[in-house]
């Protein structure tokens, strides 16, 4: 996926975070002592708007494309308290000591580096601030597909995206080792399962699907591959008419500086 590009500006729009993420982070943080945070790799912003939906006053979003970044603004106009920069995790352009908390979603599996952008947050960490880290391990990837985890019916389908996401994807000890060489203290990893959007019935998840919104791997296949995922999904799931609530499971990671 060319992230880049202005046909991609609102692939990461378009929905709310699931509330059951609002209260796992208000479980592993102290949101009382949360003054300023900075949402590093921000895409859409649905998870800036998230930040300050659970009462953190001043959020900074950071996304390294400009298209993006400027569906993010737009879909977070309603929000006065969040606010936006062009920037990389490697090179935010933040002051050293200038935020109590940095949350990275759906981030390190495209990153070719690890050590220098965890070594980024600890700079512009203040002392005891927290680095919240969310992204699938291969094992969240891999997970059997079922009516609820459509992203297992990808692998299924296509064992190509298997090799595809071994290449990407960082196992929790390796996020727990590079966290440990920047300096970082206290690192826990937890499981969560999370909504990621409920359709009205199976017509309306496989139109999502076909426009591969807010799902990069899905550009790895062509459209012809599309559409067979698409039927295998189709046939996988049955009902026509019922709800589909789509849920993945993540790691997510919490340290303290």
């Amino acid at each position: 996926m060319d992230f880049h590009s202005k046909d991609n500006m609102y692939s990461y729009t378009g929905r709310d975070a699931d509330a059951a993420w609002k209260e796992k982070i208000r479980e592993l943080i102290d949101i009382s002592s949360i003054h300023h945070a900075a949402d590093i790799g921000c895409g859409g912003g649905i998870y800036s708007r998230a930040l300050a939906a659970i009462g953190i006053p001043s959020i900074l979003a950071i996304d390294s494309s400009k298209p993006i970044l400027e569906g993010a603004k737009k879909d977070c106009s309603r929000y006065p308290n969040i606010s936006f920069q062009l920037g990389l995790a490697d090179k935010t352009g933040l002051e050293s000591e200038s935020v109590d908390l940095i949350l990275s979603r759906a981030l390190v599996h495209h990153l070719k580096n690890l050590d220098s952008v965890f070594a980024e947050a600890y700079r512009v960490l203040n002392s005891n601030g927290y680095y919240l880290i969310q992204d699938r391990t291969l094992d969240d990837c891999l997970l059997e597909g079922s009516k609820e985890h459509i992203r297992g019916y990808f692998f299924e389908a296509f064992p190509k995206l298997r090799e595809f996401e071994k290449k990407r994807r960082y196992s929790s000890d390796d996020i727990k080792i590079s966290l440990q060489q920047a300096g970082f203290k206290e690192i826990t990893a937890h499981r969560l399962w999370e909504i990621r959007k409920t359709y009205p019935n199976k017509r309306a998840l496989l139109a999502d699907i076909q426009s591969r919104t807010g799902r990069s791997i899905l550009h790895e296949l062509s459209d012809e591959e599309l559409q067979y995922l698409s039927d295998y999904i189709d046939y996988s799931i049955g009902d026509d008419m019922e709800e589909v609530v789509e849920k993945d499971r993540w790691t997510l990671i919490k340290a303290v500086k």
